[in-house]
């Protein structure tokens, strides 16, 4: 499973990885606070910064093609990660969430996030290995994901209330009425109880689940290599609060976005299907991707959008 790298180059991205976390949550944000839009560009900007610097390193360590190959699937990953942009607003929206406790939910979503894609992408790629017919398999999934994507009222269909894992939360374990701060338990004398913000956390945790039965395969058709599977998706995941942060109240303005992660999807689709036949460049496929990005938010910026009813 580890074939691809030396031991070190995964210990070594883990430790950094660690400490990241660490310096995040225990020194730079100790205290709860709401979080601005100056603080989240300028996060934005060192997670950016962060992961280009590991992508010097790929191109000195192993080469510009899986250089280029983690760029791609970094910004593929980055781009999918808008729609759990949106998905979050909903979540903290439907429980109030104070938007001071908002980054710790985030914090501890990431750390959930890391061990469940950790699982998937050495699982699929494992499939992929032991079954080469599951590859067209993923591409097709992710085709029928991007139609899906593209079809209108796909988020407000979200509901929180109906998800099984807070269903199954609240029939085992007694939850508190109100929020306790930015506590996820709190000990009554009716013994231990969770908080509504542990809910808020389950929800998180599962949305990401299924985000990443998406984004996964869509990284998996640009590169096979677990390493650079595991790294861009981790990055991506790393930079996701501040992204979130800087762009939820202004999320509204791409409204055709959401076309154009719908035909990146349908294109790494079609790129898995036809991976037998045919071999598409890897400069190609991100030439594609980044013009469909940029089309989808020049559209939103230059076409007039409808006027609300009344």
């Amino acid at each position: 499973m580890f074939s691809t790298m030396p031991w070190w180059a995964w210990a070594g991205f883990l430790a950094f990885l660690a400490a990241m976390l660490a310096l995040d949550l225990g020194i730079l944000n100790r205290r709860s606070h709401t979080v601005g839009l100056k603080e989240a560009l300028a996060w934005c900007a060192v997670w950016f910064g962060l992961a280009m610097a590991f992508n010097l390193l790929v191109s000195f360590r192993m080469g510009p093609q899986p250089a280029l190959e983690f760029f791609t699937g970094y910004i593929v990953e980055l781009c999918l990660s808008v729609d759990n942009v949106f998905v979050f607003i909903v979540i903290f929206q439907y429980f109030r969430v104070d938007p001071r406790y908002q980054h710790r939910v985030l914090f501890w979503g990431i750390i959930g996030a890391v061990v469940m894609r950790a699982l998937f992408i050495f699982a699929g790629i494992a499939l992929i290995n032991a079954f080469h017919w599951i590859i067209f398999v993923f591409g097709a999934f992710l085709v029928y994901t991007g139609i899906k994507l593209a079809l209108p009222k796909q988020r407000e269909s979200f509901a929180p209330e109906r998800n099984p894992v807070v269903r199954l939360c609240r029939r085992f374990l007694p939850v508190t009425a109100h929020f306790e701060e930015g506590r996820f338990f709190v000990r009554q004398h009716t013994g231990l109880h969770a908080t509504p913000l542990f809910i808020v956390l389950l929800v998180v945790e599962t949305t990401d689940v299924m985000f990443a039965l998406d984004s996964i395969p869509a990284v998996i058709a640009i590169t096979q290599n677990e390493f650079i599977v595991f790294t861009s998706n981790i990055f991506a995941i790393l930079g996701l609060r501040s992204l979130y942060f800087a762009v939820s109240g202004v999320m509204q303005l791409f409204r055709y976005l959401n076309i154009g992660l719908a035909i990146i999807l349908i294109f790494v689709g079609l790129k898995m299907l036809a991976s037998h036949y045919l071999d598409i460049p890897i400069k190609l496929s991100l030439g594609i991707i980044g013009c469909v990005l940029a089309l989808s938010v020049l559209a939103s910026v230059m076409l007039p959008g409808q006027h609300k009813e009344k």
